[in-house]
């Protein structure tokens, strides 16, 4: 930002010094993902489907987009951003549009989690009957929700079960991306476990997940103990394999 108003700033006064480039070295640290195990994750469904609000409908919504999260790995901008066209019911699929890196791409769920979408929908439906918003998931007016309302709600279920301290900033503690990196992370856990050969499946679970370059998807392994030791034990036990 420096260099950038310098250079500005140069047009008007020659005396002026830009800064080089390189000068003040930036690495980016990316956060260690926090994995949820299943009874934390279910703990977190449950204690959002008892949130209490005047029509009944704010529980649902938060349970089952957390739900939702925990067995897709989608952004939580992708979810909120769902249109009910853009949910099918019949055939279980979800169509996410243009999100990040301007991508579109098809989801498919698994019968259990279509099932919990179609009982959310009969639900909503029955409470509003005339929605003024053409979103799936609805807060308690009728609206789409919002990130910043649904990362709070968040926040107040996971104090509520333990996983993060009162008093405690939001940042702080597991995140609700971390949902994501849970999918993410499971997934590739099982890959190895049944003997895929993960490197072949990589892209697969980046499109899945929505990444620009499978590389992004790559960091997960070093991100995880458990799972930079799986890949180490493969590359072990490959013929001519060296660590």
């Amino acid at each position: 930002m420096v260099r950038r108003f310098a250079a500005w700033f140069s047009a008007l006064d020659s005396r002026t010094e830009v800064p080089v480039q390189g000068l003040l070295p930036h690495r980016f640290h990316r956060p260690r993902p926090y994995i949820y195990s299943a009874s934390e994750i279910e703990r977190l469904i449950q204690t959002a489907a008892r949130l209490s609000s005047p029509k009944g409908i704010k529980g649902l919504t938060y349970s089952t987009l957390f739900g939702l999260l925990g067995v897709t790995g989608m952004r939580l901008g992708e979810a909120i951003s769902l249109d009910r066209d853009d949910v099918d019911l019949v055939d279980g699929t979800l169509t996410i549009r243009k999100t990040k890196f301007r991508k579109s791409r098809i989801i498919w769920v698994h019968p259990s989690t279509q099932t919990v979408l179609k009982d959310y929908a009969q639900v909503r439906d029955r409470v509003f009957r005339h929605p003024r918003t053409s979103a799936f998931f609805l807060t308690e007016r009728g609206n789409r929700i919002a990130i910043n309302m649904t990362e709070w709600t968040f926040t107040k279920v996971s104090r509520t079960i333990g996983l993060r301290a009162s008093g405690k900033r939001r940042g702080r503690g597991p995140r609700l991306h971390d949902l994501r990196h849970q999918f993410a992370v499971r997934t590739l856990i099982d890959w190895y476990r049944t003997g895929l050969d993960v490197e072949r499946e990589l892209p697969k679970l980046a499109t899945y997940l929505g990444h620009k370059h499978v590389n992004a998807t790559y960091w997960y392994i070093e991100a995880v103990p458990e799972l930079l030791q799986l890949a180490t034990n493969r590359l072990q036990d490959s013929p001519g394999g060296k660590v």
